[in-house]
C-alpha cells in the first residue's frame, strides 16, 4: 500500500503507516523517490505516527531519502516517531544526522 502524501509551500509530507519491512519498503521508496524527483521539495517530512513496526529496511528508507534530498539541496525530517521506533532509529545512528524531530511521542517532551 502506498503512503498518503501532501505537498505545499515546497514541503512534501509522506505519511507512513503499518509495517515497514523488506516486503513493502521498496514500493514506498520508489513512490517517494518519484515524488521527490517530480516536485523537488526543499523539505521532506517522513511522518511515522501510524507505523507500528520497522526493521532495517525502514532505516534504509530514511537514509536513502536523506541522500537524495542532499543531492537536491533539500532537507529531511523524520517526525511523529513512536518511542519504540525512536529507539531503533537512535541505535542505528540516525540521531547523528540530526533528522529526528522531537514530537509528542518523544521522551524529551514528557513532563
Amino acid at each position: 500500500m502506498l503512503p498518503k502524501t501532501s505537498y505545499n509551500e515546497n514541503e512534501l509530507i509522506v505519511y507512513l503507516s503499518g509495517e515497514i519491512d523488506h516486503h513493502n519498503a521498496r514500493s514506498i521508496r520508489e513512490y517517494t523517490d518519484a515524488l521527490i524527483q517530480e516536485k523537488k521539495p526543499a523539505r521532506l517530512l517522513l511522518n511515522f505516527s501510524a507505523v507500528n513496526f520497522m526493521d532495517s529496511s525502514g532505516i534504509g528508507l530514511i537514509m536513502g531519502r536523506y541522500r537524495m534530498m542532499q543531492l537536491y539541496g533539500g532537507s529531511i525530517r523524520v517526525v511523529s516517531i513512536p518511542p519504540t521506533l525512536r529507539r531503533i532509529m537512535e541505535l542505528s545512528g540516525l540521531g547523528c544526522l540530526n533528522v529526528l524531530e522531537r514530537s509528542k511521542y518523544s521522551d524529551e517532551n514528557i513532563e
